[in-house]
């Protein structure tokens, strides 16, 4: 995902909005207004007016945008262009208000998932505005497109052991140190939830970790949820549910790009990345409802529903996470249909101990427009996860509140909540809209890339 070099040549796209459009049709050569009039242009919010050449003078282009202070303003609304201007080189010209926002929507909208078909057309090209960081949005665009691509790709080309080697090439490719524990190892190494939860697939689950950069650098780790494809266990989905777990992985592919971004900028930063990685299938040695499993942390934990598998993973996970002691350890799961229910896809929830690092995080969502909502780790719920006959049960009786039990019951396994955020993600957007192409979505990365290379230079200034 790149930007060109900036040239004088491109065509320029100016930006305005309908009092702006007021004022400049006035001027417009007669070519260009006739042209405007005959098509309706009114600077309606994304539409576009394109003027070719004429009698020597240079094309113009407009594009219509909301208002100053509008209440539905869209930050991304300049990724219309990546779908709507013809092939050619671009460049953004008067009235853009904030063109590193820009370009970057341009290159999230430019976005196709091409592994299985070719390009259907040429696309637009757009210069690298002058004065920007185009390094950082030429790296989160690219970070993007990664994980994108790892959510689009189908569990039969995506499966635990390629999953597993996508972050063992990303890892190499940085010169981060990594290993993996296949199969039977998880039991020998102390993760037999990982291990009871992918055992009856045809490929074995794993665990991949990876380690980066400096020891004396703020301490961040990443958790992704890797279920390659989730049918549901044996208390198994109907078809209807069943048709977008492939994205079941979204939460490793989130961590992924953030990984990528974070390794790509070099910060004074020592990232751990842990990815549980399974496949949630049905064999003869498929874990069953009312099993009990002693987990990593050593808290027994009986199993409620097959089809809950997900916090089961990423309890060893942010168990073996919480053993390092972290500054920062966050964690990404598509996690519960509760969640959208609340929510929607586009807003994912997040969980945190701390009220400071939840102000952060949201005023960071809201900084690059990555949304996200914070719902409370409501401790009266807490108690429904108290088990009977084991330590803890993975679900509660009824059907209520069931993503904030499911962070409650992750809470159970992080030893400092106050350094922990659990984010609730979907990773997929059900149709298209400016920087948010159909199809897989990496959700909060953007903003937690912005939040920790705050945290780390500012803590490497001290």
């Amino acid at each position: 995902m790149k930007l060109e070099d900036w040239s004088a040549a491109a065509t320029a796209v100016d930006f305005v909005d309908k009092a702006g459009w007021a004022r400049e049709k006035e001027s417009l050569p007669a070519l260009v207004a006739a042209l405007a009039a005959a098509s309706g242009f009114e600077a309606k919010p994304g539409s576009l007016l394109i003027a070719p050449a004429h009698d020597g003078a240079p094309p113009r282009v407009f594009f219509g945008v909301e208002e100053e202070g509008a209440k539905k303003r869209d930050p991304f609304l300049a990724g219309k262009l990546a779908g709507a201007l013809p092939p050619g080189l671009y460049r953004l010209g008067a009235g853009v208000a904030d063109p590193q926002t820009a370009a970057l929507a341009f290159l999230l909208s430019s976005y196709a998932f091409s592994r299985y078909v070719s390009p259907k057309a040429e696309k637009p090209r757009l210069c690298a505005p002058e004065g920007v960081g185009r390094a950082r949005i030429e790296r989160i665009a690219s970070a993007v497109a990664l994980g994108r691509d790892l959510v689009n790709t189908p569990a039969n080309d995506m499966g635990p052991e390629a999953l597993a080697e996508a972050a063992l090439a990303l890892a190499a490719r940085h010169g981060a140190q990594s290993r993996v524990i296949v199969g039977e190892a998880l039991l020998a190494e102390n993760f037999p939830l990982i291990h009871a939860v992918g055992r009856a697939a045809a490929q074995a689950p794993r665990l991949v970790e990876f380690t980066h950069g400096p020891a004396d650098g703020l301490k961040v780790t990443l958790v992704g949820k890797g279920v390659c494809f989730d049918s549901g266990g044996l208390d198994i989905k109907p078809s209807s549910a069943m048709a977008l777990m492939k994205k079941d992985m979204g939460g490793a592919a989130t961590t992924l790009s953030l990984a990528s971004m974070l390794m790509d900028s070099a910060l004074p930063l020592r990232l751990r990345v842990l990815l549980p990685i399974v496949e949630n299938s049905i064999s003869s040695n498929a874990f069953r409802t009312s099993d009990i499993y002693r987990s990593r942390k050593g808290l027994t934990v009986e199993i409620g529903n097959t089809d809950a598998e997900g916090r089961l993973i990423l309890a060893d996970a942010l168990a073996y996470a919480s053993e390092d002691q972290p500054d920062l350890l966050f964690n990404f799961a598509t996690l519960t249909g509760a969640a959208r229910v609340a929510l929607g896809p586009e807003l994912p929830p997040f969980y945190t101990g701390d009220d400071a690092l939840a102000e952060d995080i949201a005023a960071c969502g809201r900084a690059v427009n990555d949304p996200v909502w914070r719902l409370p780790l409501w401790d009266n719920y807490d108690s429904g996860l108290d088990g009977k006959i084991s330590d803890v049960v993975s679900v509660t009786s009824g059907g209520f509140s069931g993503s904030i039990v499911a962070a409650l019951f992750l809470r159970r396994f992080v030893s400092d909540p106050a350094r922990w955020a659990h984010f609730d993600v979907y990773c997929w957007n059900p149709s298209t809209k400016p920087g948010r192409p159909e199809g897989g979505e990496v959700q909060s990365a953007r903003l937690l890339y912005d939040l920790i290379e705050k945290r780390a230079n500012e803590r490497a200034a001290t």
